[in-house]
């Protein structure tokens, strides 16, 4: 959904082989995700916050020009103490981005709670019509030049002075996928620089509170077959439905960004 938003499609991908307009398709895709102000985890390695979510001080609307529908997010409590964030999508699409970036070598896992009330039945994960997910979790990695080859700094430099940043090199998009499936990631169906990783699936256990804990460093690895950069990241959140046309409501909570696990 989010890649046809910000003015993409695959043709238009497609339409030039080489590395350089796929990655100018690909940065047209991602720019929505992560302009903002930075706040930064220190170096002295204070961790960046937990967010419980009592209000959403710490994020910033994520709209797009092409979608004039957008799912609504806002504060709510639950079990009479307990205050969540809810997003609701009703043939709509917007999210929200955490305002900076973080170090996922230094805070390499993530965790989470979240509940999904229900699914998308028309939606395909292969398919652009019916990429629309109740709830995700957008991990986008920053494009460090010192990192790149000659032709991948070309290509950056030139999206650059067109667009006034660098675009980000990859992203990670964790999902509750609206069938239950076998297969843990995949391809988005708009652009081979995101991928989808399945965290929840199906329709089984809506209604249900689960905990999530993710290694990225890990997922990037089993997803893109390689190392992740050794760069900053942003985070976003996001409901979309306006693929399907049809309506779900989520809740998240306890999002944290944690330091590596220790040995036993």
């Amino acid at each position: 959904m989010l890649h046809r938003l910000c003015g993409l499609s695959r043709a238009a991908t497609v339409r030039s082989a080489n590395e350089g307009w796929g990655l100018l398709m690909v940065w047209r895709v991602l720019i929505c995700l992560v302009l903002g102000v930075a706040w930064r985890a220190s170096a002295e390695g204070v961790a960046p916050p937990r967010e419980t979510f009592d209000d959403l001080a710490r994020w910033e609307p994520l709209t797009f020009p092409k979608i004039a529908r957008h799912s609504s997010y806002g504060i709510v409590t639950l079990d009479g103490t307990n205050r969540v964030l809810k997003a609701a999508s009703d043939n709509s699409a917007s999210g929200l981005r955490l305002r900076g970036d973080y170090d996922p070598q230094q805070f390499p896992r993530l965790r989470w709670r979240w509940r999904v009330d229900n699914v998308f039945s028309k939606a395909s994960a292969d398919k652009k019509a019916g990429d629309d997910y109740p709830l995700r979790l957008y991990i986008l990695f920053t494009y460090d030049p010192a990192q790149a080859g000659f032709a991948q700094r070309a290509t950056y430099a030139l999206a650059r002075r067109r667009y006034g940043e660098y675009p980000p090199h990859s992203s990670l998009n964790y999902v509750w996928a609206n069938q239950t499936t076998a297969r843990r990631t995949w391809e988005s169906p708009y652009t081979d620089r995101a991928r989808m990783v399945a965290v929840a699936g199906g329709a089984d256990a809506t209604g249900q509170w689960q905990v999530v804990e993710v290694d990225v460093r890990a997922d990037y690895r089993e997803a893109f077959g390689e190392d992740p950069p050794a760069t900053r990241a942003t985070l976003a959140i996001m409901s979309d439905a306006d693929n399907t046309g049809q309506r779900a409501v989520a809740y998240l909570d306890d999002l944290e960004m944690l330091p590596a696990a220790e040995a036993p």
